[in-house]
């Protein structure tokens, strides 16, 4: 509320002005750089430099403006310190109204995405592969993005890209084949698979002519095979089936899994397009689309006829805006694929499409382990089932400590050890590199998952015992300022949810949680929340009711558990 509020000032004070200058005026209104100065800032300098007058003259025609503001009646005080004017809020006013507007059953849902759809390709594992460590971020980034989106009030399309398709398959056919065993593959299909395609490299480095048997294998594979597609659909189904038990930990959902291999007759038609509109062009053998100077030219097909990844993206593209008509397509990616989907976003344009303009690539940097990527331990690939699992004997062992007679510890213990591990990647943001180290997310004090977790514990156990009615307050309490810190930070839900959705980044609402987590415990340090008064009760229980629904439904889509003991 306070971002519209200073919207509002702004818009009234940008029309006010520029009629009395005749002249149009940008008015910035912003939260003043020092605390204790008020609750919004104008600086006035660049409308001094727009209109070329005296700093005291425009002072003067700035805050006689605001008195026509629509806002000025929440408005207690307007001081001016050097070139900026200082507002003061009136507290009981303001109150008020964020409390009136919490109330609503449909606080915090906007319709800013009514009738628009968001395509999100997100997490992609690679069949016949351990679900690693290296796909958490794509995964929960992924999640939190389309949970955000639907609170906005977007049609969300969540695609799971599945490494389906590619020539490891030739080779883990072959292995399976000419040395695998059957029952062992059927009992642990991945570590059996993994192990059957590490054994043909091995195999390989004194027969270099199986790489050309498997080669023939996946050519037959693509070309329908009856074997060959029998035992990659096995492949796929069975490690389909070890991905969900990790999705279902993560509380993970896809409206498709639709992968690589569901493109391969939809890649044609973009190549004959491609040629039709004369974007194709011979380069040593090999077909490209020249993007110009500045950025390296798409290979769209190699010297043998094969397609590659950017044709393959492309099909699944045209595909999409065909099946979902989306208003933005957003791609969960590591910062590596950084060119390719620029290369992406070019092919498109020259291909004459303007949604080149609403594919976004949303990058992340890396999980590090002591400063080094977190891809291998002793080395063995890091199995993101085993993480989530550790992190949750690791929340077991902290409950046994503080809890031991906790009832359905070892449910409880999941949901903190999983929502640790989520909330440690989102508190960042994403294009950063984020340090990998379970004791840290695993703690109840800090900016950790089990920190909001216990906030909203707290104030559960609280309004459990307690009866009351936001009907029956008294809006004078919330004026001191530890509980007006509070009150402003409420107020800010709804423009919080904008903002990570501006910036597709979970990190903005993260940290917003953690900021209310803090004020509300500073309060309850203070404040005894149950005493004797009933309306002064009534009012703080329902001021810490309002708190735990927002830290609630923020944890909920970020993909974290929310739990009521711990």
């Amino acid at each position: 509320m306070i971002d519209k509020l200073k919207l509002q000032i702004r818009e009234d004070l940008e029309k006010s002005l520029s009629a009395k200058y005749n002249q149009p005026i940008n008015v910035v209104v912003e939260e003043p750089k020092t605390s204790g100065l008020g609750d919004i800032s104008i600086p006035v300098f660049s409308i001094v430099k727009t209109v070329r007058k005296q700093l005291n003259e425009v002072v003067e025609d700035v805050i006689n403006a605001l008195e026509y503001s629509s806002a000025f009646n929440l408005i207690k005080a307007v001081t001016r310190v050097g070139g900026f004017i200082n507002i003061t809020l009136d507290r009981l006013g303001f109150s008020k109204a964020v409390i009136k507007e919490n109330q609503s059953a449909s606080f915090g849902q906007l319709d800013i995405g009514e009738n628009k759809t968001i395509v999100i390709d997100y997490s992609s594992p690679n069949i016949a592969k351990p679900f690693s460590v290296g796909h958490l971020r794509s995964t929960i980034i992924g999640h939190a993005i389309g949970n955000i989106l639907e609170k906005l009030g977007y049609n969300v399309v969540r695609i799971n890209h599945l490494g389906d398709f590619g020539t490891q398959f030739g080779k883990i056919i072959y292995s399976y084949l000419n040395f695998g065993d059957k029952a062992k593959v059927d009992k642990n299909p991945i570590e059996e698979l993994v192990k059957l395609y590490v054994e043909f490299h091995e195999i390989a480095k004194e027969k270099p002519e199986i790489e050309d048997k498997a080669r023939e294998i996946f050519k037959e594979l693509e070309q329908g095979n009856p074997e060959y597609q029998k035992l990659w659909s096995h492949f796929r189904e069975v490690s389909l089936s070890e991905y969900m038990k990790v999705y279902e930990m993560l509380n993970v959902r896809f409206d498709s899994y639709d992968g690589e291999a569901f493109y391969n007759d939809k890649m044609q038609a973009v190549v004959e397009e491609l040629t039709e509109k004369s974007l194709l062009v011979k380069d040593e053998g090999a077909m490209i689309v020249d993007l110009g100077e500045d950025m390296p030219p798409a290979l769209i097909q190699k010297t043998d006829g094969s397609t590659l990844y950017i044709t393959r993206d492309l099909a699944a593209l045209f595909y999409r805006k065909k099946t979902y008509d989306f208003d933005e397509v957003l791609y969960v990616v590591g910062n590596e694929q950084k060119l390719h989907f620029e290369q992406l976003k070019s092919v498109v344009k020259k291909m004459g499409y303007d949604f080149y303009e609403n594919i976004h690539h949303i990058n992340f940097g890396l999980v590090l382990q002591d400063g080094k990527k977190m891809s291998t331990r002793k080395g063995k690939i890091v199995k993101l089932e085993d993480v989530l699992m550790e992190a949750t004997n690791l929340s077991l062992e902290y409950i046994n400590e503080k809890n031991p007679d906790l009832a359905n510890k070892a449910v409880i213990a999941q949901k903190i050890g999983v929502s640790a591990i989520i909330f440690n990647d989102l508190k960042n943001y994403r294009t950063n590199d984020v340090e990998f180290n379970l004791e840290d997310m695993v703690n109840f004090v800090g900016q950790t998952g089990p920190y909001l977790q216990y906030t909203s514990v707290r104030i559960s156990s609280v309004l459990e015992e307690n009866s009351f009615n936001c009907e029956n307050i008294d809006y004078h309490l919330f004026t001191s300022d530890h509980s007006f810190e509070l009150i402003k930070t409420i107020a800010q839900y709804q423009e919080i949810l904008i903002k990570a959705k501006s910036e597709y980044s979970p990190s903005v609402l993260a940290k917003y949680l953690l900021s209310l987590a803090s004020y509300f415990n500073s309060f309850y340090a203070k404040e005894k929340i149950v005493v004797d008064d009933v309306l002064e009760r009534n009012t703080k229980l329902c001021l810490i009711s309002i708190i735990r629904n927002i830290l609630d439904e923020g944890m909920n889509l970020l993909g974290m558990q929310v739990i009521r003991k711990m």
